[in-house]
């Protein structure tokens, strides 16, 4: 075999169905994503995860949070990709001048797993965010989520009711 060669002939036989869904929040949970820019927003996003040869499935949110379902491929780690979308798009709201003052993003991230049947659901779910949060808050949401799906979690650092 040539060498450079190994690493591809190694994903040659390499399947998988990785369906993830990943939420995150402006830093304090501002409500800094405006009308004005997310449709913008959301496509900068999906062109980062396309660059790096993962499929936006759906992506939606709200002013301060969003909502991306993933077909991840197994080529990156989802902490690289999360590292990678935060930092492009932070970097890219403040070059536009989108808000007064900087953007960021929260540290860290809610991210599960979904078969290839939930995705439906998972994905009129995140499409009718607005409809959501007219019932709940998003730390009701976040928190409901990470219960159904029965991760383990630190009260300390789920994100805390703006004050």
């Amino acid at each position: 075999m040539p060498l450079g060669t190994e690493s591809n002939y190694s994903m040659a036989n390499t399947y998988t169905q990785i369906h993830i869904q990943v939420v995150f929040a402006v830093q304090n949970r501002q409500s800094l994503i405006q009308q004005k820019f997310k449709d913008e927003l959301f496509k900068y996003i999906t062109g980062i995860i396309q660059n790096h040869e993962h499929k936006v499935l759906q992506i939606n949110g709200m002013k301060d949070h969003i909502h991306i379902l993933i077909g991840m491929r197994p080529s990156q780690s989802l902490s690289d990709l999360m590292k990678q979308v935060k930092q492009d798009s932070s970097k890219w709201i403040n070059n536009k001048k989108f808000i007064m003052g900087r953007f960021s993003w929260q540290a860290g991230y809610g991210a599960f797993s979904y078969s290839k049947s939930q995705l439906p659901d998972v994905i009129r779910y995140i499409q009718n965010q607005e409809k959501h949060h007219q019932k709940m808050t998003f730390q009701e949401e976040y928190l409901a989520l990470l219960k159904t799906h029965m991760v383990d979690f630190d009260e300390r650092f789920v994100f805390k009711p703006i004050e």
